[in-house]
């Protein structure tokens, strides 16, 4: 047990003498979030340029113009006469949509000939053109009912029964989870869990390679080579301990960009710790597999790179191929994401988590046993021809 403290301690001494690793595992985490936080701080796209091209200039074409000038979310960009390249302006000016006003348009309303209005879409940046074509569409319906309704009052009928006739029958759209359409609550928190998987696995790469890579392994491990899985711990347990100060920090720049907090807290520290150690198994393994540290930080960042992607977090795993979702399903990301969306965005109950619990204790046991195997078949390959420098037959652990 002495010597199993020994290595501990040794190993939070190399862990914070690595210049390296501290930049990695306690900047980047901060830069990142830090980062992250102000570019979505809004939470909100708001006065997106829209091109509108106005070809009736007449009083009801500069109505619907100013209702949509009102509209915070966009930004009116009016033109009386139309341009020679209606694709050029709207590069030029990064516009989400162009709404071209018909000509005749005023007098096709009144002679009730239903006048078409053109709206086209730039879905070069899908995001933003959602939020534009939710906006054009609410402040276009907004403007097509209100000239409907006052077409019926001037014909003599009441302004209620105007309304029925217009609208026989009403529909309710309530929104459910993050109803304001907040994009800093819906990504910056998955965000921060995809820097915490990457730091954690850069870690784990240099933890067994470099020193196999730099011949230390053989001395200062000599004594615990029976006894791999307490071996695996040394080098698993300084990440764990900087892990839970790295979420710290994470919960107090939740305070700092008014991001709520996950429902059910304890559920929630119980999850991340089960994630945590599945990342940190997948790490030991690559690290002990590979014994090159450069190789298995490359390796790891292929896995790493692609993870959020093809998390199902913004794209549903259903609509990936299998082979996709069979990646996705191994690596512990996916099942941490889908239970965190449940907890801090649905506000859901946590009982509905614990599939994705149970996906990731079964991949934190899998990556535990086969970088066990491999540490035992690597322990057994390195010391076979050592010659013991100490027989200890007392020793206090047991062979695992």
């Amino acid at each position: 047990m002495k010597e199993f403290f020994r290595l501990l301690q040794r190993e939070f001494k190399m862990f914070i003498g690595n210049s390296t690793l501290r930049t990695v595992f306690f900047l980047a985490p901060v830069f990142y979030a830090t980062l992250l936080g102000f570019v979505y701080k809004t939470g909100k796209v708001e006065n997106t340029p829209i091109l509108v091209i106005d070809r009736d200039n007449t009083p009801l074409s500069s109505q619907l113009t100013e209702m949509l000038e009102d509209n915070k979310s966009v930004k009116v960009i009016r033109y009386v006469q139309e341009p020679f390249s209606i694709k050029d302006e709207v590069i030029r000016h990064e516009a989400a949509a162009v709404v071209i006003i018909p000509s005749k348009f005023e007098a096709g309303i009144l002679q009730k000939k239903y006048p078409e209005l053109n709206v086209y879409v730039n879905t070069g940046n899908v995001l933003t053109a959602n939020f534009a074509s939710k906006a054009l569409q609410l402040t276009i319906g907004t403007f097509s009912a209100g000239v409907s309704i006052k077409a019926l009052q001037k014909a003599g009928m009441p302004a209620v029964k105007a309304a029925t006739q217009y609208e026989p029958f009403k529909a309710n759209y309530i929104t459910l989870f993050n109803t304001t359409g907040n994009y800093l609550i819906f990504m910056w928190p998955a965000m921060l869990a995809v820097v915490l998987q990457q730091v954690i696995l850069l870690a784990m790469a240099v933890s067994f390679a470099a020193e196999f890579q730099g011949g230390s392994f053989v001395k200062e491990y000599v004594k615990m080579k029976r006894w791999a899985f307490p071996t695996m711990l040394i080098k698993v347990i300084p990440i764990w301990v900087f892990s839970i100060l790295i979420v710290g920090i994470y919960y107090f720049m939740h305070m700092i960009f008014r991001v709520p907090m996950p429902e059910g807290i304890f559920n929630f520290i119980l999850l991340t710790a089960v994630f945590v150690g599945s990342v940190s198994f997948l790490g030991v393994f690559i690290s002990i597999l590979i014994p090159d540290a450069l190789k298995a930080t490359q390796i790891l960042m292929v896995i790493a790179s692609p993870a959020f992607i093809i998390s199902g977090f913004t794209w549903p795993l259903s609509a990936m191929p299998a082979f996709v979702q069979f990646i996705a399903n191994i690596i512990p990301l996916t099942p941490f994401l889908q239970a965190f969306k449940i907890l801090l965005i649905q506000k859901g109950s946590v009982e509905l988590t614990f599939p994705y619990l149970r996906h990731l204790s079964i991949l934190l046991v899998i990556y535990a046993i086969i970088g066990w195997i491999a540490l035992k078949i690597k322990l057994w390959l390195i010391f076979r021809y050592v010659k013991p420098i100490e027989e200890n037959a007392d020793n206090e652990f047991e062979e695992i």
